[in-house]
Parts: C-alpha cells; sequence; structure tokens
C-alpha cells in the first residue's frame, strides 16, 4: 500500500455525524417528568401566591413527598444539595428531612426559588421541569456521539461481512481476548494490571484486529492525551504476531490537535476515517 499523505488525509475529515435522535433523548425527558408529575402538579399550588412561605410549610408538612422535586427546579439530579453562607453549612436531603421545615425555607428563600414561584416568573411546574430536563439532557450529547462513531464502525463491519460473536466482537476486555483466542497481550496489559477494553476486536482466520473508535467535533487536550496513548498502544502491539491494532477517528476537532495526531499516523498505518471506511478500508485489510 503506498504511503499516505497526513494533510490529504485530515483534508477528508467530516464535521458531524449526529443523527436526528443525537440531540435531545426526547423519552427520557418525558419519562423522568413524569415519574414526578403528580407531586409537580402539588407544588403548582404555590405558583404566585403571596405569603409563600407559609403556604410552602403546609404544603411539605402534609405532602413532605413533594421536597423530592426541588433539586430539579435548581437543575440538579442529586438528592443532597450543599450550601454555605455566613450562617453556616449545610447539606439539604429531598428524601427525607434532615433539618427543620425552618432551614428549608431558608434554602428555598436564598436560592431565589420563592421568588421564582411566587413571582409568577413561571406558569407551571411541570412545564418548566421539562425545560429544565431538556436542557440537562443536552450535557449527554458527548455520550450519545461516542456512541454514534461506534455505531457507524459496526456498520461498516457488518458490511464487509463479519458477523456479530462469530468473527467481530464488541467491547471485549484484554482478559477476554486471551481466554477466548489463547494469546499473551501482557504486553498490552502491563502484566496484567491494566484490563483495558477494546471497542470492537475482528477475528479473522490468521489475524486479531484489536479496534478503538471515537469522533471528536472540538479539540481540547483530551484529544492529545487520546493520540499519545494510541501511540504508545501501537509501539506495545507492533511486535506480537498476527494482532494488529486499529484506530478508526474522525471529527473537525482533530485539526487543532493535527501535531499528536500526525504522530501516531506515523506509526501506525491502520489509522483511518470515515471516508476510509466509505471506501471499503475494512475488507481490504481485515484478512
Amino acid at each position: 500500500m503506498a504511503k499516505r499523505n497526513f494533510d490529504e488525509w485530515l483534508d477528508t475529515f467530516t464535521e458531524s455525524i449526529a443523527d436526528y435522535a443525537y440531540y435531545i433523548d426526547f423519552a427520557k425527558v418525558y419519562t423522568n417528568v413524569e415519574a414526578i408529575k403528580v407531586e409537580l402538579n402539588i407544588l403548582n399550588s404555590l405558583v404566585g401566591v403571596k405569603d409563600i412561605e407559609q403556604k410552602f410549610e403546609a404544603l411539605v408538612s402534609k405532602y413532605p413527598e413533594t421536597l423530592k422535586c426541588i433539586p430539579i427546579l435548581l437543575a440538579k439530579r442529586e438528592t443532597e444539595i450543599s450550601a454555605m453562607d455566613a450562617d453556616g453549612a449545610y447539606k439539604f436531603s429531598f428524601t427525607e428531612m434532615n433539618y427543620s421545615i425552618e432551614e428549608y425555607k431558608i434554602f428555598m428563600r436564598k436560592t431565589g426559588l420563592f421568588d421564582l414561584l411566587t413571582n409568577h416568573i413561571i406558569n407551571n411546574l411541570v412545564d418548566y421541569v421539562t425545560g429544565v430536563e431538556t436542557g440537562l439532557d443536552s450535557n449527554g450529547r458527548k455520550n450519545r456521539g461516542g456512541h454514534l462513531m461506534e455505531n457507524l464502525v459496526e456498520r461498516f463491519i457488518v458490511k464487509a461481512g463479519f458477523e456479530k460473536d462469530e468473527n467481530y466482537f464488541k467491547e471485549m476486555y484484554i482478559s477476554e481476548i486471551q481466554d477466548k483466542w489463547h494469546v499473551d497481550l501482557s504486553a498490552v496489559s502491563n502484566e496484567g494490571k491494566n484490563e483495558k477494553r477494546f471497542d470492537y476486536v475482528v477475528k479473522t482466520s490468521s489475524s486479531i484486529y484489536l479496534i478503538e473508535t471515537n469522533f471528536y467535533t472540538s479539540g481540547g487536550s483530551k484529544l492529545n492525551e487520546t493520540a499519545r496513548s494510541y501511540k504508545t498502544l501501537t509501539n506495545e502491539i507492533a511486535p506480537l504476531k498476527n494482532i494488529h491494532f486499529v484506530w478508526i477517528t474522525d471529527g473537525l476537532g482533530w485539526k487543532s490537535a493535527k501535531g499528536n495526531l500526525r504522530e501516531t499516523f506515523d506509526v501506525l498505518d491502520t489509522l483511518y476515517n470515515i471516508n476510509d471506511l466509505e471506501n471499503g478500508i475494512i475488507s481490504t485489510v481485515f484478512k
């Protein structure tokens, strides 16, 4: 195979692999809201009232289960929230009251929640929490992005004729690989001290391919760390007979970290991107 040009290869990187479900997992949002919908509707009785502190005390005394809704009003999923000021440090529990109702009223006042409710800044807590949950779910895009790349690579593995759990395997640890095919990967596992997991493992009649996948839409120190660690992994696997390391990555985030990527590119012949997959690299290389 002719020596590839790094800059030309980098120019074929793609901007995004997002599908329609990448942005917000609305099913999860609705499920989370539904789980506390009754309690939120009870708390709705506080919206717009002027004597909110007294009403809050009466409501929580009668319906203590409504407390579990308070963290999500602050865009927090934790059931305990810490707060500190000149009056002291507190760690409020919202599953079981660990302070007096007066101290919970201080929490509501100082966090601004009483003001939010009493000044009618919102009309309905169910709608409000739906919006909060939607915002929080956007934080899950990073994980969904990682799965998008894994799923994309898997589609090309299947397209090349490999069958899951027959000759390609998903998320295999070093120990599982060693036990299944009786190979020695101690050089990679630091004599068994590092139980690394590979995204995919492809087994052909003559070789084992250990595959890592990722996609980066933006830059950062993580990319440099990844490139360096995979360069080390390349050097560890290179001496092993019939065992090959394959790294499939993409994303314009690499534009800001191309120096480290180039170093790995120079030592790892089996470093590919989506364009390579589309051009049938799996059928060409996995033999």
